[in-house]
């Protein structure tokens, strides 16, 4: 089984901010990056991430996709798929998937609060800690695996299927 590697982008999708974390050029670990405010007007935060995505030379950007515990989609997976599609057009010949990342914030406050970050300190980087637990759960899901994980969003993803369907 191959593992790719290259550097792949974790992005945390909030309605007030975006968390994004890297992955180390093997592709093995996420860290933390930065700390975005969503600019629901000028989508300043969706060119801010395609920049570090061109600056990193990622092979790869991985969306957090918000399920209900009952595995459904809401209104903040609806909101993701489509930040996700927006920023895809951004960054494309770049792929980016969507993955489940079920109580990804819940586990974020958590070990941020394990780790002695009072609660007023871990607004401004649970979100960063939520991409970071997003990417790695990919990571470790492509080296379990050895599939990319979840699934493709925008053109990459209209090209697999009009490719099956001949």
């Amino acid at each position: 089984m191959t593992v790719r590697t290259g550097v792949r982008i974790g992005v945390d999708v909030g309605r007030a901010r975006v968390g994004l974390a890297a992955s180390d050029p093997s592709g093995t670990f996420a860290s933390p990056v930065a700390t975005l405010a969503r600019d629901e007007r000028d989508r300043t935060d969706l060119g801010e991430i395609a920049q570090i995505v061109r600056d990193r030379a990622a092979v790869e950007v991985v969306v957090g996709l918000p399920l209900l515990l009952s595995g459904k989609e809401g209104e903040a997976a609806r909101l993701a798929r489509e930040y996700a599609a927006s920023l895809a057009s951004r960054v494309e010949p770049v792929p980016v998937r969507l993955v489940d990342e079920r109580l990804t914030t819940v586990d974020a406050h958590r070990r941020l609060r394990e780790s002695g970050v009072p609660g007023r300190g871990q607004r401004s980087v649970v979100d960063q800690a939520a991409a970071v637990l997003i990417l790695q759960f990919a990571i470790d899901a492509e080296a379990a695996s050895g599939r990319p994980p979840g699934e493709a969003v925008g053109a990459a993803r209209a090209a697999r299927k009009k490719e099956r369907r001949r």
